[in-house]
């Protein structure tokens, strides 16, 4: 079920003089109605303040209803046919309005959206006007700030509608209003752009101040929208595109237009340089350089330009052939134009239209006679039809007929991707690929035209590759300097951080001795590495300890101010005999730096056997047999009466065992 909030102005009446009629379009900052004006009896349009760009705007500026008063005084001085009258200002329910002439039309970014992109004269004539009106302005002390296609009206021309956009009435809104409400950020927090981000120029990003050439600057960026069908800097964010104003010049439109003259660039390019003093002074000063453009581009040794073919598919009357042409100047209106003095150049052409008088003379005569009888009428009526027809169908073909909208193939694999290209008749070509996080190699990342973008049907869509996660080894630094170590990770897209350096007996200080991760493990870019570097070799030498006994070895390590840790193993060696030691001999080391001593057991102890009652001899061969040392006390020849260590005793081997024998 669709729920929809109803507008509680429609209906309203405004200072019981405005009554609101509808809403004619919604902004950021303002909502804009058409009105009747009760008292004249006319139809105008009604521009009033969003209540919570009322309410930051006094929360700022205690004089923002002065203020917005005051500035709608200034513009309601500024009389100029392109610019959009101010005729009256108020407030309702404490919300500023303006109530300005209404104009009959669109405005230019409609225009763009339907049209993409106009031809060089359309786009000229347009910003002749334009320029025109801001030119007025700038005499009046006035800088619009918000130069944009949104604040661009193209209205009906008295020729009647807005298709020959040549012969359209261009008029420019919102001086006021961005003026005064600007003027209340900057007294405010100072660090709201107001300027809208594609056509912001570089001073107002950087500085926060705008003057005439910061408006030349936005009508740059207009002009190269209108022969492109595009702004030149795009991003994820507004601080991002207004940064790219401040880092790069405005490409040519040549380049995404093959084929624009020389002149249009050149004409981009000065009106858009990011260094304001290199640009033309005023909206006046680059008025004269589009009026010098324009006469250009009629000049036919000075550019041509291809004027394209209507597809093969419309009938057979009505396709044109490849032209090649001059670009030719259309008459502009004395209403869109400033007073020009006349020039030699100008004066045969007067010449000439008196000389072709006889020739109107004869087809006035022969308009006559044709529309004097019933049926010239008729054939005239049915000339015109059919040119009509002709001249709809042919519009409506390069215009709508033979474009469609691009699939969506971003997430397919490859082969999925050319399955549904083929299947929907569209050509695929590859661009560079690139790595891609979450899409699998050789999964499609990009696509230009993008999905359901306008595209002719059977052309080419341009697809981006994934090459999948970028993963690489950690490169090898260990050994290296910090500086040079420093160079190569970052080198490789990696992030570095210095840990707690330590002592090493086999590189110099300030040399990589390790790396977290260790070297060759697979990183993503943007991983932390943690480089730990030499401290040299530390200062105490540790002594060789192997084959001393626990006591000396104890006492070595005391008087270097190292600290001993004993384990004791089983060994052959005498016990408490020092049998290894980590750190080894003649390492480096701080004091307190415990050292590990492995110490004897000594050796594994045997049992005594029993050998009393045995006759002395042969008790004593029993136990050297068995390792150990016999002493013999009284009668060799004997029989032994007692025996010491008794039997059964354990003892280590070679124990001397004494016998007593009578």
């Amino acid at each position: 079920m669709d729920i929809q909030v109803a507008d509680t102005l429609l209906g309203s009446l405004l200072d019981g003089r405005y009554r609101i009629r509808g809403r004619v379009a919604r902004g950021g900052m303002a909502t804009v109605y058409t009105a009747t004006d009760e008292r004249l009896e006319r139809t105008v349009a009604v521009k009033i303040i969003h209540p919570s760009q009322a309410a930051e705007a006094r929360s700022r500026l205690a004089g923002f209803p002065d203020r917005f008063t005051d500035e709608a005084k200034a513009i309601a001085r500024l009389t100029h046919p392109n610019v959009v009258a101010v005729y009256d200002q108020g407030t309702h329910q404490g919300l500023p309005y303006l109530v300005m002439e209404y104009v009959r039309g669109r405005t230019l970014r409609e225009v763009l959206a339907e049209r993409h992109r106009l031809n060089p004269d359309e786009a000229l004539a347009i910003m002749e006007q334009m320029l025109a009106a801001i030119a007025a302005a700038h005499r009046a002390g006035l800088v619009h700030r918000d130069v944009k296609p949104e604040n661009v009206l193209v209205a009906e021309a008295p020729t009647g509608g807005v298709a020959n956009l040549v012969d359209s009435v261009v008029k420019v809104a919102d001086f006021g209003l961005a003026r005064a409400v600007e003027a209340s950020a900057e007294e405010g927090d100072g660090n709201q752009l107001m300027a809208t981000v594609a056509y912001v120029a570089p001073e107002l990003v950087t500085d926060g101040r705008a003057d005439t050439r910061t408006d030349v600057y936005s009508a740059g960026i207009v002009l190269f929208e209108m022969l492109t069908g595009r702004v030149p800097y795009d991003g994820d964010r507004p601080v991002d595109v207004a940064w790219q104003h401040v880092d790069r010049d405005v490409p040519a439109p040549s380049i995404l237009v093959p084929g624009l003259p020389r002149v249009l660039d050149e004409l981009v390019a000065r009106a858009t340089r990011r260094d304001p003093g290199a640009r033309p002074a005023d909206a006046g000063a680059l008025l004269a350089e589009v009026q010098v453009a324009r006469d250009d581009l009629g000049n036919p040794n000075a550019h041509t330009a291809v004027l394209g073919r209507v597809a093969e598919d419309l009938p057979a009357v009505a396709q044109p052939t490849m032209v090649v042409a001059a670009v030719t100047p259309v008459t502009r209106p004395t209403w869109a134009r400033l007073p020009e003095p006349a020039t030699p150049q100008q004066r045969p052409h007067r010449r000439r239209a008196a000389e072709s008088t006889g020739l109107g003379s004869r087809l006035a005569e022969l308009r006559t006679r044709v529309m004097g009888s019933p049926r010239g009428r008729l054939s005239v009526a049915a000339a015109v039809v059919v040119v009509g027809l002709l001249a709809a169908m042919g519009g409506w073909w390069v215009g709508v007929g033979r474009y469609t909208v691009a699939p969506q193939l971003v997430n397919l694999s490859r082969a999925d991707a050319q399955a549904q290209a083929d299947r929907a008749g569209f050509r695929l070509t590859f661009a560079a690929p690139r790595y891609d996080e979450k899409i699998p190699r050789d999964g499609v990342v990009a696509q230009d035209p993008g999905s359901a973008a306008k595209i002719l049907k059977g052309g080419t869509i341009t697809l981006t590759l994934s090459l999948g996660p970028e993963r690489f080894p950690l490169p090898d630094v260990v050994g290296k300097e910090f500086d040079l170590a420093e160079a190569d990770l970052t080198g490789a897209k990696l992030v570095v951080a210095k840990g707690s350096p330590r002592y090493d007996d086999n590189l110099p200080a300030g040399v990589v001795v390790d790396t977290n991760p260790k070297v060759g493990t697979e990183v993503k870019p943007g991983t932390k590495v943690t480089v730990i570097l030499s401290r040299g070799r530390a200062p105490i030498t540790v002594p060789d300890l192997v084959g001393k006994s626990l006591n000396d070895a104890r006492s070595a390590l005391s008087r270097l101010g190292l600290v001993p840790v004993e384990t004791y193993k089983d060994s052959d060696k005498p016990r408490d005999e020092v049998l290894g030691q980590s750190p080894a001999d003649g390492a480096g080391v701080e004091k307190g730096t415990k050292v590990k001593l492995d110490v004897s057991k000594g050796p594994p102890q045997v049992a005594v056997p029993r050998v009393v009652d045995l006759p002395c001899q042969q008790a004593k061969q029993q136990l050297e047999g068995a390792g150990f040392t016999v002493n013999v006390q009284f009668n060799p020849n004997g029989i032994v009466r007692f025996q010491n260590p008794g039997e059964n005793s354990q003892v280590p081997p070679g124990t001397p065992v004494t016998l007593g024998c009578l």
